[in-house]
């Protein structure tokens, strides 16, 4: 499966800290480095084995956070989702909650993957973070994702007080894929009015389901996310839909109409990344829809390169920035 532009267009360069990493992605990705029916299978096991160099959390934290799981109803006629939970150790007054939907291309990952992207602020006893087990494509297509993580994030919401959470004060959040997952069930969140989401924190989403963008085909077997990849993930979740014009706003949040109304937004992406086109036209077109946006995109970064990276300059500048406006929205 290839994607539907003959030639690959130009593409700015990778930092230069970040091509021995990206090097050593591509050796250890093998024949999963693009992912496609016949590799899906394998690019599972090698997404939740992890590359060799990077070390397994701690989602403990040493001590200071309680990890729990949770089983909650799923959409209407659907199967129970599950719900990982971690709090501070520490107890205190309700706290903000963190609603995490993880990535992986719509067909990959579990509620543990990308969830230490937040656990600092479990660590130091600031917020609640709820990370949803949503069902998979292609197994599983749209609406299943979405729908499974809203009706977690309702969850949440009605189960406050057993959570230790502030029902006022509830944020979503997550990347790739998951940021897509987290634009989308905003979307629904406001459309349905429940329950109130404070903030949105888009890292790196996957948002459009169209392919048209000029960095949507620039990369082709990079050893990332790449175009063919991206149009695997898309027709897993959408088959025969993808890119025609029943394609809803909560699967693709690109082709959402209006964008008022949507809680203040993080949302960032690399300069050599798929779904960075799509991404600042998201970002213009929240603001112009009057919601408050706090837009970054990094120079040099491919998809994922704050989480596969994390010495290099360009990633601990990007994480820093990214919590640094969590820490904000948590105390405010």
């Amino acid at each position: 499966m290839t994607a539907n532009c003959p030639e690959t267009p130009a593409r700015p360069p990778f930092d230069p800290e970040l091509v021995p990493v990206l090097e050593t992605l591509r050796a250890e990705a093998g024949e999963t480095a693009t992912v496609s029916a016949q590799t899906l299978e394998a690019a599972r096991r090698r997404n939740a084995e992890g590359f060799s160099d990077i070390e397994p959390v701690d989602l403990t934290a040493g001590g200071a956070v309680r990890i729990e799981e949770f089983q909650a109803p799923g959409p209407a006629g659907a199967p129970e989702i599950t719900l990982l939970v971690l709090r501070p150790v520490a107890e205190s007054a309700p706290r903000p909650a963190i609603f995490h939907t993880h990535g992986g291309g719509m067909v990959m990952g579990n509620r543990m993957a990308g969830v230490d992207a937040f656990l600092p602020h479990v660590a130091d006893g600031s917020a609640v973070v709820v990370s949803v087990e949503y069902r998979l494509a292609p197994e599983h297509p749209d609406p299943a994702p979405v729908e499974d993580c809203y009706a977690g994030l309702v969850w949440t919401a009605k189960n406050a007080a057993t959570l230790g959470v502030d029902p006022e004060r509830i944020m979503i959040g997550g990347s790739s894929a998951g940021g897509g997952l987290a634009a989308g069930t905003a979307l629904l969140a406001r459309d349905r009015g429940f329950p109130r989401l404070t903030h949105q924190i888009l890292i790196c989403p996957m948002l459009d389901d169209r392919l048209e963008t000029h960095s949507s085909q620039m990369l082709d077997e990079e050893g990332v996310w790449d175009r063919n990849s991206n149009l695997f993930g898309w027709t897993a979740l959408l088959g025969e839909r993808r890119g025609g014009p029943d394609v809803t706003p909560y699967a693709a949040p690109a082709r959402a109409e209006d964008l008022t109304g949507l809680p203040r937004t993080y949302i960032d992406t690399g300069s050599v990344e798929t779904f960075r086109d799509e991404t600042l036209t998201y970002a213009r077109r929240l603001s112009e829809a009057g919601v408050s946006v706090d837009l970054h995109m990094w120079g040099g970064g491919f998809h994922g390169f704050d989480q596969v990276a994390g010495q290099a300059a360009v990633s601990r500048a990007s994480v820093a920035t990214r919590e640094e406006f969590v820490r904000r929205a948590l105390a405010g």
